[in-house]
């Protein structure tokens, strides 16, 4: 099994611009469970504490390497990803690692 976190910072705009821009990022990524091969969860928290150093996270799992390199190509995935995150964010940090 193989974890992919994703930490993202927001680009500048208001809190409301903020909230519903987490909001689709949320809905779009979670929607992938049960579309994609090998992905076995997917979530996105978009609550944070005051000491949070980023907007939102993604946690999601999968069955092995292989299928995470499935699922960054995935036209569903792309489509998403190109739609509601990357407009939306101005910085990215990501950790993948075997459990």
């Amino acid at each position: 099994m193989v974890k992919h976190v994703i930490l993202w910072t927001l680009k500048e705009m208001s809190d409301a611009e903020k909230s519903d821009v987490k909001k689709g990022i949320k809905e779009g990524l979670e929607s992938l469970k049960g579309k994609i091969p090998g992905l076995v969860d997917i979530k996105v928290n978009t609550v944070g504490l005051a000491s949070s150093t980023a907007d939102l996270m993604l946690d999601s799992t999968f069955e092995s390497a292989e299928a995470l390199k499935g699922y960054s190509v995935h036209p569903e995935h792309v489509k998403v990803a190109d739609e509601k995150v990357r407009p939306y964010t101005a910085s990215r940090a990501c950790l993948d690692y075997e459990i």
